[in-house]
């Protein structure tokens, strides 16, 4: 038989053959297309086979393009077949995760070494009994920060409770800040 190819649904693969002699479209599945490159073409001439399926409905099989023009374009997959969406998905999103965790751990690491690294600082000025560690080379600012959790020094907390408003770091009024963080 012979016919024109009426309509065509790109995303998913079939579309209809009307028939030149006549009758009702004929149903055509890309798998019975020539596997030549190029894409069905909407009006183009059809030759084709007719087979019926388990339904008893008819299908055309064995199809073949005896006017493929030479402007057809070659098969490519649509950007809305969703499988090009699906792969990119599964290609980015192992990286976006490893940047993620990384990125958090390289936080919780700089918050560790941070800790660390004032634990020493203020056991350095201890010998036998406490000495303030040597604070001439620190310059605090009050920048607004009021609790303990926002220092870094019990030199710090001590100069931010003499010298700015609104803290919050002498729960007793015994004059010392943070006594359970960093002035022990």
């Amino acid at each position: 038989m012979e016919g024109k190819l009426k309509s065509w649904n790109t995303d998913r693969g079939f579309g209809f053959i009307a028939p030149t002699n006549g009758g009702a479209d004929v149903f055509v599945h890309i798998k019975a297309l020539p596997r030549d490159g190029s894409r069905p073409i909407v009006g183009e001439v059809l030759q084709f086979d007719v087979d019926t399926d388990r339904d008893g409905r008819k299908r055309a099989v064995n199809v073949r393009r005896p006017g493929l023009r030479a402007t057809a374009s070659p098969i490519r997959k649509s950007a809305g077949d969703g499988r090009s969406g699906r792969n990119l998905l599964s290609a980015v999103l192992p990286f976006v995760v490893f940047v993620a965790l990384a990125s958090y751990g390289y936080q919780r690491f700089q918050e560790y070494s941070g800790k660390s690294a004032r634990t020493e600082d203020s056991l350095a000025g201890f010998q036998g009994e406490f000495t303030e560690p040597d604070v001439t080379s620190e310059v605090f600012k009050c920048d607004g920060r009021t609790r303990c959790p926002q220092m870094r020094s019990c030199a710090e907390a001590r100069h931010f409770l003499q010298h700015c408003p609104g803290v919050q770091m002498d729960g007793n009024h015994d004059g010392e800040p943070c006594e359970q963080q960093w002035c022990q």
